[in-house]
C-alpha cells in the first residue's frame, strides 16, 4: 500500500508535490481499514520514541532492577503529564513530540512574582510561544470544578 499526502513547509522545496508512505502487509482487509490501523500504530510508535528520547528511558541509571523500575515509573509519569498537557492544554488535535512541548511550554523564560497577595507571571514580550502558553494555561482553568 502507498499513501500519498501533500507536502508543506520547508521540505516542499526538496520534493514539491507529494510525500509517499509505503507499507507492505499480508493482513486481510480493505485499504482504508489497513491504513487506519497503520496510522494508529504510528501514534503508538511516537509514544515509545518519546519515552526513549524525551523522558529518559534510553539510559537506565543503574544495574539494579529496583532502581531501573523506579526510573521507568518516573519516566512514564513524566511522559503522561506531557501527554495531558498536549491533550487538555493544547487541545490534542495532532500528535506533538515531547521535545517540542518542553522547548515551547516548559522551558519558560519568565519570572514569577508576588504583589498584593497575587502571583504574576512576567513573560518576555518577544517570546514566540507566549500566546500558545497562555492558551494552554487557560484551557484547564476553564474546566468546571469537580462536584
Amino acid at each position: 500500500m502507498v499513501r500519498r499526502t501533500r507536502l508543506t513547509g520547508p521540505q516542499a522545496t526538496l520534493w514539491p508535490d507529494w510525500r509517499h508512505h509505503a507499507f507492505v502487509t499480508d493482513r486481510a482487509g480493505s485499504a482504508v481499514e489497513l491504513d487506519a490501523d497503520h496510522r494508529r500504530h504510528a501514534v503508538c510508535e511516537l509514544a515509545i520514541r518519546d519515552l526513549k528520547d524525551g523522558a529518559g528511558l534510553r539510559h537506565c541509571p543503574s544495574g539494579s532492577f529496583l532502581a531501573n523500575a523506579a526510573w521507568a515509573v518516573i519516566a512514564t509519569l513524566a511522559h503522561n503529564l506531557l501527554r495531558w498537557i498536549a491533550t487538555i492544554g493544547l487541545g490534542g488535535t495532532e500528535p506533538i513530540v515531547a521535545k517540542t512541548l518542553r522547548r515551547r511550554l516548559l522551558h519558560l523564560p519568565g519570572r514569577l512574582t508576588r504583589s498584593a497577595r497575587r502571583r504574576l507571571l512576567h513573560l518576555p514580550t518577544d517570546w514566540p510561544w507566549a500566546a500558545q502558553f497562555l492558551h494552554a494555561l487557560g484551557r484547564p482553568r476553564a474546566l468546571p470544578a469537580p462536584g
